[in-house]
C-alpha cells in the first residue's frame, strides 16, 4: 500500500464542516475550507480584508451605484479543463436564490433586483433576477439601490462558482464527484469525516503561480487539550480557533511570541426561541439579559482580553457606533420578571440551553458559559435551566428549525458594515433562527441600507440596534471576541491579522 505524501501544511479547523457546498454553509470553520476550493468574483485581501479581484479582473460602477459590470479574466478554467464563463457566475448566483437549495445566506443577495421575490417563490423567471451574462467574459449586476459593501458580498462563499455541469449530473451528491472541478486555487483529494479534508493545489488555477503550498490537510479538532498537544509534538502547524487553546493555560499562552491575539468582528451571544413561552414576552427576555454578570464571564471564563457587549455589533466596525443596550441589573431583572408573572421566580417553567459539542470532546468554553449563566439565573432569579450539549450537526438543525429554548451563539463578521451583524435579524432571514419579526425592525434596516448619505444610514441602523438590544432582545449579547491564532512565524508565512479573521490558504506556507 502506497503512502500519501505528506501535507505541506497541517491547519486545525475547530468543527468538522457540516457541507463544502458554498451556498449552504453557515459555520466559519466550513468557510475556511471551502474558500480553498471555489472562488467568487472578488476574494479577500491576507492582510487589509478588503475585497480584491479574482475571478473578476476588473470592473466598473454606474454614477449612481447601481449597475456593476464585472470583467473576467480570459484564462480562467476549472481544475478539470473546461472553461469558467461568465454564463457560470449567473447560474452559481441564481442556485444560491433557487427555493430549491434552501440557502440561509440568500438573503445577502437580496440586493439584487427581483432576488428576494425569486427566492421566496413569488417570481419564478430567474432571468429577471439582476444578475446577467452580456457576453462570455461580462457579467452584469443590477442593484435595488447603492450598496457600500458589494464588492465585499462578492467575496462570500454563496457567490463562489461552483461546476453546474457536475451538479445537474450529480445532484445532491455532486461533491462526491472525483475528479470534483474547483474554481479556487486547491482541489479537493478526500474529505475524510473525524479525520481531514486535504487539498492539492490546483495548476489550473489563474493565479497558480502565487499559490505557495502543494498540500495542505485541515483538521477538525474540537478539544483544546489536543490541539495543543497535536502542535506543540510537531503534528500541525496552525490553529485557527481560539477555543482551541486550553483555558486553564491561557495566561501563559498568550505571552508566548507564537499566540497571535487581534481584533476582529465577532460578537459570542444567546439567542431565544420567541416562539416559545415564556420566552415571547420581551420582559422575560430583558430580565434574563439584565441578570447576567457579563464581566464575571470575561474575567473568570474566556480571560482572552474580551470586552463585555452590551450591543452586537463590534466597537471599530466602520462608519457605524452601536446604542448601548441593558447592563448587569439583577433588581431591575428581578422587577420586570415579577411583571411578567413570575415574581420571585415562582411559575416559571423549567428550559433548557442548547450549546454545541465539537469534534474530539466539545467545546469547554461553552459549557462554562452555560454552567455561569445557569447559576446567575438560578440566584438573581431564581429559575431553573437544563444544559442541553448536542454535535455541531445537531445544534445547527436544532437553531434552524427552532427546536430550543434558548441557545449559545456566535457571529463574525463577513465584513466590514453593521449590516452584516443588523441584517441577519430582518423577518425571514436564514440566519435569524429566533421566530422573531418586528417590522418597524425591518423597515429600519431597509431604510439603511438604500441611505447613500454615511451619517443618516448609521442613524438608522442605531434605531434599529436599539429595538434589538434593548427593547425587544431576541438576543443577548455576551462578548466581544479577540482574534487568537497559533503559528510560529519562524516557520509559517502569508498569516496576517485582519478585522475578518480571513486568512486565504494560497498564501500560507513553510519558510524554507
Amino acid at each position: 500500500m502506497r503512502r500519501e505524501p505528506p501535507a505541506d501544511i497541517t491547519i486545525l479547523n475547530g468543527a468538522e464542516p457540516q457541507s463544502l457546498d458554498p451556498a449552504i454553509i453557515t459555520g466559519e470553520a466550513d468557510m475556511r475550507v471551502v474558500q480553498g476550493m471555489f472562488e467568487g468574483l472578488t476574494r479577500v485581501d491576507p492582510k487589509t480584508a478588503r475585497p480584491i479581484p479574482a475571478l473578476a479582473q476588473s470592473w466598473d460602477i454606474s454614477p449612481d451605484g447601481t449597475t456593476y459590470t464585472f470583467h473576467l479574466r480570459t484564462n480562467l478554467v476549472w481544475s478539470t479543463g473546461e472553461p469558467i464563463r461568465a454564463d457560470d457566475v449567473v447560474y452559481s448566483w441564481i442556485r444560491t436564490l433557487d427555493p430549491a437549495t434552501a440557502s440561509e445566506y440568500a438573503g445577502q443577495l437580496y440586493y439584487l433586483t427581483n432576488a428576494e421575490t425569486f427566492n421566496t417563490g413569488q417570481l419564478k423567471d430567474s432571468s429577471q433576477v439582476g444578475v446577467h451574462a452580456l457576453d462570455p467574459f461580462t457579467v452584469r449586476v443590477e442593484l435595488n439601490h447603492p450598496t457600500p459593501f458589494f464588492l465585499d458580498i462578492c467575496d462570500m462563499p454563496l457567490t463562489y462558482v461552483v461546476p453546474r455541469a457536475t451538479i445537474e449530473k450529480y445532484g445532491d451528491h455532486w461533491l462526491m464527484a472525483r475528479p470534483l472541478p474547483s474554481s479556487g486555487p486547491y482541489e479537493l483529494v478526500y474529505w475524510r469525516l473525524n479525520d481531514k479534508v486535504r487539498f492539492k493545489k490546483n495548476p489550473l488555477y489563474w493565479d497558480a503561480a502565487n499559490t505557495k503550498s502543494e498540500i495542505i490537510d485541515i483538521l477538525p479538532v474540537g478539544s483544546a487539550n489536543v490541539a495543543i498537544n497535536l502542535y506543540e509534538h510537531g503534528e500541525a502547524d496552525i490553529v485557527w480557533d481560539a477555543q482551541l487553546i486550553p483555558s486553564e493555560l491561557l495566561d501563559v499562552l498568550l505571552k508566548r511570541p507564537d499566540f497571535h491575539t487581534f481584533n476582529c468582528l465577532g460578537t459570542y451571544f444567546v439567542r431565544f426561541n420567541v416562539t416559545r413561552k415564556p420566552f415571547d414576552d420581551p420582559r422575560v427576555r430583558q430580565a434574563l439579559a439584565l441578570a447576567i454578570d457579563k464581566k464575571r464571564i470575561v474575567e473568570k471564563i474566556t480571560r482572552g482580553g474580551e470586552e463585555v457587549a452590551t450591543h452586537l455589533v463590534p466597537d471599530g466596525i466602520a462608519n457605524y457606533t452601536s446604542p448601548d443596550g441593558l447592563r448587569y441589573d439583577p433588581g431591575e431583572a428581578r422587577k420586570l420578571l415579577a411583571e411578567a408573572g413570575y415574581p420571585g421566580g415562582r411559575g416559571f417553567p423549567s428550559f433548557s440551553y442548547l450549546f454545541n459539542a465539537s469534534a474530539g470532546g466539545g467545546s469547554k468554553i461553552h459549557e462554562k458559559v452555560a454552567i455561569e449563566l445557569q447559576q446567575m439565573w438560578h440566584d438573581e432569579l431564581g429559575i431553573n435551566m437544563e444544559l442541553h450539549q448536542v454535535e455541531w450537526t445537531a445544534y445547527l438543525d436544532a437553531l434552524t428549525s427552532l427546536n430550543y429554548d434558548m441557545a449559545r451563539s456566535s457571529w463574525v463578521g463577513d465584513y466590514d458594515d453593521a449590516n452584516t451583524f443588523l441584517g441577519c435579524f430582518v423577518t425571514g432571514d436564514g440566519n435569524n433562527r429566533t421566530g422573531w419579526s418586528d417590522p418597524k425592525y425591518d423597515s429600519l434596516i431597509r431604510q439603511a441600507n438604500a441611505e447613500p448619505d454615511i451619517k443618516k444610514r448609521a442613524q438608522l441602523f442605531q434605531q434599529a440596534e436599539t429595538i434589538l438590544v434593548r427593547d425587544q432582545l431576541p438576543v443577548i449579547p455576551l462578548y466581544f471576541y479577540v482574534g487568537i491564532n497559533y503559528f510560529d512565524t519562524n516557520r509559517i508565512r502569508g498569516i496576517y491579522p485582519n478585522i475578518l479573521d480571513e486568512h486565504p490558504l494560497q498564501y500560507i506556507a513553510k519558510v524554507k
